[in-house]
């Protein structure tokens, strides 16, 4: 059984992820039609074509390796000034339009080559549809389009999950004890059970007061407690004072006389050595957060800053998984996985014992959606090949005609992309160094589901 429902959780991942693949290249692909461009290919995945039909003058297909997908617009690259595009006759007596390549310099000869490449397939009755023609803002919107449509897909999930299960990661403390420890445990020893001897020598100031689970603290030292944040930086600047605490108990105020000890806390999950504070021994009830559009919209603009660091930081974090790789180090448990480390985890999600079958549910949707919007997030960064990069490059093709307009100068025209190739290469490379680094890092020192 735990082998089914994990190969189910995989399963589920990956349509959910093929699935997202495919309406990422529609987003591209409806607007550029809508346009007036020609789309020649739809496909999803790389390598082998295991299926493909030609529909009008778009062939659809799938390819063996789902680990992506492309749509094929033409004339995404024009001719440049060292080339010249002229109309010629093939063999079969039909029109064609090729370009003359270059032969100086290495850079040079790679964007020749490229552009000649794009023309080959260009015919003279598409010189009015050719992507690097329309207008900037058209343009935009067709790179946008992909990026927009996986924001949209986690935008929804998150919105469901929001609404109805609410949002485990923001949780909303209440000001209700919703734990009595019975004694001080040392910080870095997390919430171990007490021993013997730490029940009889080193109780907690609540656990001797009487104060009990599912009391509301009403005040602290005469000042009346809104909420929880309040109540631990009241404690932890009472250091080993005494403490009046009033709590509302089966609907009556209840006063407690009590005091507090100091003990070191960590004080912020990122701190690396705790400080001495305060400390009354009581953790409070807490519930998932719901929320609805607004709250989603907000919960996704702190997702943003976090995706956005994340990016910055992805080449020191894979670093990291290639050391782990080899033995010189270990893998962040909140580092970057690949699909496949993301397959695993919803495997194990799925085959967990533990987790009801509604968490489960949830988190594969919570997985999913995470995916989508980091997706969408990257391919918005403005570096070639990414979508971010050709907005970017209409984006300034507009500001120039702008420019240019206000000035009343001649339009200085499209913006000739082609010359990012070197970049291109660079940048794609890199990407794929890392993505494989992540696939060989999840098959060899895998991120697993904390228990």
């Amino acid at each position: 059984m735990t082998v089914l429902l994990y190969t189910l959780g995989v399963l589920i991942f990956t349509v959910a992820l093929v699935a997202s693949v495919g309406l990422h290249e529609l987003g591209h692909m409806i607007p550029a039609k809508k346009f007036g461009g020609k789309v020649t290919q739809y496909f999803i995945g790389f390598g082998p074509t295991v299926w493909s039909k030609q529909v009008g003058e778009t062939e659809y297909g799938l390819k063996a390796i789902p680990l992506g997908g492309y749509v094929k617009i033409v004339g995404m690259l024009p001719p440049g000034a060292e080339q010249l595009a002229k109309v010629e006759v093939d063999a079969a007596g039909n029109e064609v339009l090729r370009v003359r390549k270059s032969d100086t310099g290495l850079f040079t000869q790679l964007i020749s080559d490229a552009r000649a490449a794009e023309w080959d397939t260009i015919r003279p009755e598409d010189s009015d549809r050719l992507f690097y023609k329309l207008a900037w803002w058209k343009q935009a919107i067709v790179m946008f389009g992909g990026p927009l449509v996986n924001i949209v897909i986690a935008f929804v999930i998150f919105t469901g999950v929001f609404a109805t299960v609410g949002n485990a990661g923001d949780p909303t403390v209440e000001t209700t004890i919703g734990e009595v420890h019975a004694c001080v445990v040392p910080a870095d020893e997390g919430n171990r059970v007490c021993t013997a001897e730490e029940l009889e020598n080193a109780p907690t100031p609540a656990f001797e007061a009487g104060i009990e689970v599912g009391d509301r603290v009403v005040s602290f030292n005469g000042t009346e407690i809104t909420s929880w944040e309040q109540m631990q930086s009241l404690v932890r600047k009472n250091g080993s004072g005494t403490a009046d605490v009033v709590v509302e108990r089966d609907g009556e105020l209840v006063p407690i006389q009590t005091s507090t000890t100091v003990t070191p806390r960590f004080l912020e999950a990122d701190d690396e050595k705790p400080t001495e504070v305060g400390f009354l021994g009581v953790s409070p009830r807490s519930h998932a957060t719901t929320g609805g559009v607004l709250y989603t919209i907000g919960q996704m603009g702190h997702m943003t800053v976090d995706v956005a660091k994340a990016l910055v930081t992805l080449p020191q974090k894979v670093w990291g998984v290639a050391k782990a790789i080899v033995g010189i180090g270990e893998r962040d448990p909140m580092g970057p996985v690949s699909v496949v480390g993301g397959g695993r985890l919803a495997g194990e999600v799925a085959s967990h014992d533990e987790i009801s079958t509604t968490d489960k549910a949830v988190s594969l949707l919570m997985l999913i959606a995470g995916f989508n919007f980091f997706i969408g997030m990257l391919n918005l960064v403005p570096l070639v090949p990414l979508d971010g990069g050709r907005i970017a490059t209409a984006l300034w093709q507009g500001i120039r005609s702008g420019w240019a307009r206000l000035r009343k100068l001649p339009d200085p025209g499209y913006v000739d992309g082609a010359r990012l190739l070197p970049l291109t290469y660079v940048v794609a490379l890199s990407l794929i160094v890392m993505g494989v680094v992540l696939i060989i890092g999840d098959l060899v020192v895998p991120v697993h589901l904390e228990s």
